[in-house]
């Protein structure tokens, strides 16, 4: 993927000449969290007072599907939002998904994914794990995966907005800065590097 750096102010450009279509790709970063929390909740309910889980098993799933959560986000991030099909078309559809966010990585209001991808996604993937691990052992897992996902979009958002200061999350900072900065292919975890590690996607630093 080239470079493609343009603006490091919080400024935009229209994508669609449709304002309807141009309003649904802009949403200020606190919506996932007033969409999925609730979701989260639901889960937890389920779990507890529908299902009766124990505590260990609740605990268990969340866990698993925070992890699974930080592949997924490695794997969307690399493979499909990095992904770039041939001819102008191809062009146009990456700069819809991805390519804006890499040439004004500064702008606030397309940060965290809009909800007319992410609420699709969730359903996707809702019922893809329930398929593997069926009604009961879904709520607990979605949880963690839901959580893993709305830690995903807020850590997206403070590392380009905020003043971070501790260690751990300036160096979160600095791993995603190198990924918009200096290297596009690497760095492609965003809440977390294990993945990068793992599959040697880690930035070459001299």
């Amino acid at each position: 993927m080239p470079k493609n750096f343009v603006s490091n102010k919080d400024e935009t450009l229209h994508m669609f000449q449709n304002s309807f279509l141009e309003v649904l790709t802009r949403i200020h970063f606190l919506v996932p969290v007033y969409i999925f929390l609730p979701v989260i909740f639901f889960m937890g309910y389920l779990s507890v007072f529908e299902y009766h889980l124990s505590f260990l098993i609740i605990v268990l799933m969340i866990t698993c599907g925070l992890a699974v959560w930080t592949l997924t986000e490695y794997v969307l991030h690399r493979f499909i939002f990095h992904w770039e099909l041939p001819g102008k078309i191809g062009q146009r559809i990456h700069f819809i998904f991805h390519g804006v966010h890499h040439d004004y990585p500064s702008d606030s209001k397309r940060l965290v994914m809009v909800p007319t991808i992410s609420i699709p996604l969730a359903a996707l993937f809702y019922f893809l794990f329930r398929f593997v691990f069926g009604s009961m052992l879904v709520s607990p897992f979605f949880i963690g995966f839901m959580v893993g996902y709305l830690i995903y979009d807020m850590t997206h958002y403070a590392v380009h907005h905020f003043n971070l200061k501790s260690p751990f999350w300036l160096e979160m900072k600095n791993h995603h800065m190198r990924h918009h900065y200096m290297d596009a292919e690497h760095g492609y975890g965003v809440s977390s590097k294990i993945w990068d590690y793992v599959f040697r996607t880690t930035f070459r630093l001299k």
